[in-house]
């Protein structure tokens, strides 16, 4: 079953009210998204880094990474850890959502994709409204919850717990995500029987 793993808006500038405190919850997850990605390029799993402009239209992904990682960039040892490679996919979005007004969902289907793996930043945010986004186009999908990063702790924690209400969404360590085990049918089957125990209880 076909698996792509999704990289949100983690070429970063920080720049931004309150891009300190984002950029000091990032710094634990960059070593954890390097492994995944690394795991994912073993299995044949395609890695797509999908990042916001910035409102800059006339940016590409070199523009934009060439800027968050110059000399004095608040954010320049953890996007240099997670960079993107020449085989990595690179779509750039103008809002939240990773779907919203983006090419990724034709990148997507033209990959025959069927799983998402969705990480990066910020959970609260880009993360949120892209699994909504993608549990609307009945994409089956994961969230590493410690391949995650908010502004706070609180924040992050409160946005994974709203996932987890997602019928087609899974919760997981990044250690348990099995790239050659991965099926549809028993996510489904596994989400399903958690809703129905958070129903009864």
């Amino acid at each position: 079953m076909k698996a792509a793993l999704l990289i949100i808006d983690v070429i970063n500038h920080f720049e931004f009210p309150d891009g300190r405190s984002l950029l000091a919850q990032c710094i634990p997850i960059a070593p954890r998204i390097a492994r995944l990605k690394a795991r994912a390029r073993r299995a044949n799993v395609p890695v797509i880094y999908i990042n916001d402009n910035f409102g800059q239209w006339r940016s590409d992904m070199s523009k934009l990474l060439t800027y968050c990682l110059r000399s004095d960039a608040p954010g320049r040892e953890f996007v240099s850890r997670i960079r993107p490679g020449p085989d990595d996919y690179f779509v750039l979005k103008p809002m939240y959502s990773a779907f919203y007004q983006s090419a990724l969902e034709v990148l997507l289907r033209s990959l025959g994709t069927k799983i998402l793996i969705l990480c990066g930043i910020a959970t609260h945010s880009c993360i949120v409204c892209t699994a909504h986004d993608a549990e609307m186009r009945e994409f089956t999908f994961l969230v590493p919850f410690d391949c995650c990063a908010a502004r706070s702790r609180r924040e992050h924690q409160q946005a994974i717990v709203h996932i987890k209400t997602l019928s087609h969404a899974k919760v997981l360590r990044s250690t348990a995500v099995k790239f050659g085990e991965l099926s549809t049918a028993e996510l489904r089957q596994t989400t399903a029987a958690r809703s129905k125990r958070a129903a009864r209880d």
